[in-house]
């Protein structure tokens, strides 16, 4: 290697970081640990048996199609699919196949939505806390961060009204507001009807755009979820990501930007610099999984699965749980968050989680100024009841000896 070479790396990569739950899972990959770390889905949840039929099928009357390369814009059977039939159908949005692009997975597309609006030093809004995986994107492009916080119902108005007054007399304009409003990873918090008009209507008057990012939204347990922000805004006004990892499976990197021809494009050019397209096939499997209609009674009975070992962790919870510590109850998704006494720094607690064979993923890491140092996010989906139950336990244990 070159000496020195650290002075030949770009901004960029100076300003990217290791993901802090990637790392994590590497601490707790030993079997005999319970971990509560990553956002897995259930192995439970995957369709074996309908995917095996649907690839057999294809690659019988499609092999020489789908192992080519596709379009950047991706899969035109899979996008009129989620345009017709997810978007036009059932969130009522009016959607064209040329407001929708796929991409490789959600993560890419906040990549890209960094690569297109954040120049280094350009101040983007977020919630505190807010998922891992924008951070990481926009501040590698650069971008600086201000939080507002969340209550029940999610971000507050208030707070933001406040934060964009004192921005506005200062002469600085933010790039963009993201948000996690169904079931926010990792609050497990839905932003509620009222919020969602109050934010949209907040954001017009200050010119700011949204961006919408939505990967659990068809996870929920009971009630119902309120329109898309990106249905209730006036057109331009909103991007909305999503994805089938946490529905399908995430093996297959399937995501999607829905917003405004003109952004659309700009996804486009941007993706052809980064992978020139997703891969057609894992995308076709989509498609005609989906078509065959395997995936809303497959998302019932994930639902299903997912509200047993939420009701699982919750009740363990109240079990062993010390006075002190409280948590968000969500309403679907994957993720709970636990807040413990301020005394309790969960960051320097880890290692004896760790020695007491149960993971979690700091809270700390969820807000950009590294505050929340007495919070802790944890994942319901992935280990059985059984796991869940043993896991609160030890956890618990670890919390009563730091107290």
């Amino acid at each position: 290697m070159i000496s020195q070479i650290e002075e030949t790396y770009s901004t960029s990569i100076r300003n990217m970081k290791r993901s802090v739950i990637r790392e994590l899972l590497k601490l707790t990959s030993q079997p005999d640990i319970i971990s509560f770390a990553g956002g897995l889905p259930s192995p439970e949840s995957f369709p074996v048996q309908e995917l095996k039929q649907v690839m057999m099928e294809m690659m019988d009357t499609e092999a020489a199609e789908v192992l080519q390369y596709g379009t950047t814009e991706g899969d035109i059977e899979l996008r009129r699919h989620l345009v017709e039939k997810l978007y036009n159908a059932r969130e009522n949005m009016p959607i064209t196949i040329n407001n929708l692009v796929i991409t490789t997975a959600s993560q890419q597309a906040l990549d890209l939505i960094g690569k297109i609006f954040i120049d280094p030093g350009d101040e983007v809004i977020c919630g505190a806390p807010t998922y891992l995986g924008g951070i990481n994107a926009f501040a590698a492009y650069g971008a600086r961060f201000r939080t507002v916080e969340l209550d029940s119902e999610g971000m507050r108005s208030d707070r933001l009204v406040q934060l964009l007054d004192t921005m506005k007399k200062a002469g600085r304009r933010p790039k963009f507001l993201y948000c996690v409003p169904d079931f926010q990873n990792p609050t497990g918090i839905t932003m509620s009807h009222e919020r969602r008009r109050q934010i949209i209507e907040i954001a017009a008057q200050h010119n700011l755009l949204i961006i919408e990012d939505s990967p659990y939204r068809e996870l929920r347990f009971e009630g119902e979820n309120p329109p898309t922000i990106y249905s209730m805004a006036k057109p331009g006004n909103v991007v909305l990501l999503g994805t089938v990892s946490k529905i399908l499976c995430p093996s297959f990197r399937i995501g999607w930007v829905v917003g405004c021809e003109e952004l659309v494009d700009k996804i486009v050019v941007a993706k052809q610099a980064a992978d020139l397209c997703t891969s057609l096939f894992t995308q076709r499997i989509a498609a005609r999984y989906m078509q065959k209609g395997y995936m809303v009674p497959r998302i019932n009975k994930t639902v299903a699965l997912y509200r047993e070992k939420r009701d699982a962790m919750v009740n363990a919870f109240e079990e062993y749980m010390p006075p002190g510590v409280t948590w968000v109850k969500p309403t679907g998704g994957l993720f709970l968050f636990l807040t413990v006494p301020e005394s309790i720094d969960c960051q320097e607690m880890f290692p004896k989680a760790i020695a007491e064979k149960v993971a979690y993923v700091i809270g700390s890491a969820f807000y950009p100024d590294g505050s929340g140092h007495n919070t802790m996010r944890l994942n319901f989906s992935f280990s059985s009841k059984d796991q869940i139950v043993e896991g609160v336990r030890r956890l618990a244990k670890v919390i009563k000896s730091e107290l």
